[in-house]
């Protein structure tokens, strides 16, 4: 078999538009970690649980210890947990993210992963609640509990996939997919190809002039984003 390619895709208005979950998630969980009412908010377009985390508590005035964050995680797990069957009420697949995840996924020369900013139990459920979990190995992804910089986690998903299939995964065979530019940061800075999708805050100009090596304006043309993704 030649040299398979891992695509790495971001979740969060990139697969699925669950805006607001996340506010809401982090005031309960915030008060069940401290005490402490909500009442600063981080930026959360492209960040990590951990940089948006780490953030938080210090608006709050909390010192944002790793025993700290941790609870802070367990709590939003927690929530996450009682509160994802309400996701199919309180968002959406976007349009086209079905249709290629299940193209690719039918491909023997792809492997297809998640990189994103939310915790793995998270990731679980925005996309279990859409019907797009079988579609990647959660396995083998990178997670916002791993680190403030998102290029870590473009790292540890190679690392992952590697180890499980037996064989490198070479960065000019590694596509990462993200509506942000600190998606394409994160791929550029390893040499992997970054495909921007204009289904964010970002328009198509700003993802390409943060150097993205494609730009999408969605997903919705399954042709299109299968030879952007694949090089064809």
């Amino acid at each position: 078999m030649s040299v398979q390619t891992l695509v790495l895709w971001d979740i969060d208005q990139t697969l699925v538009n669950a805006k607001g979950v996340g506010h809401s998630w982090y005031q309960v969980a915030l008060h069940a970690a401290t005490g402490v009412e909500l009442s600063h908010v981080p930026s959360f377009p492209g960040r990590t649980e951990m940089a948006i985390s780490r953030e938080l508590l210090a608006l709050h005035d909390l010192d944002p210890t790793d025993e700290l964050i941790a609870a802070l995680h367990r709590e939003l797990i927690a929530v996450a947990d009682r509160e994802h069957p309400l996701l199919t009420t309180r968002g959406h697949v976007l349009a086209g993210a079905a249709e290629v995840l299940e193209a690719l996924a039918d491909r023997p020369d792809v492997v297809q992963s998640v990189v994103t900013g939310n915790l793995v139990e998270i990731a679980r459920y925005k996309l279990a609640a859409y019907g797009l979990d079988p579609h990647v190995d959660f396995d083998i992804g990178g997670y916002g509990s791993l680190s403030d910089q998102r290029p870590a986690l473009v790292v540890e998903a190679i690392r992952l996939a590697a180890e499980k299939h037996g064989h490198d995964f070479p960065v000019e065979h590694v596509v990462v997919i993200g509506d942000t530019p600190l998606d394409i940061a994160a791929a550029l800075h390893h040499g992997a190809t970054a495909i921007g999708v204009a289904t964010g805050r970002f328009t198509v100009d700003e993802l390409r002039e943060a150097g993205a090596t494609a730009v999408l304006a969605d997903l919705s043309d399954t042709d299109a984003v299968l030879a952007a993704i694949l090089g064809t």
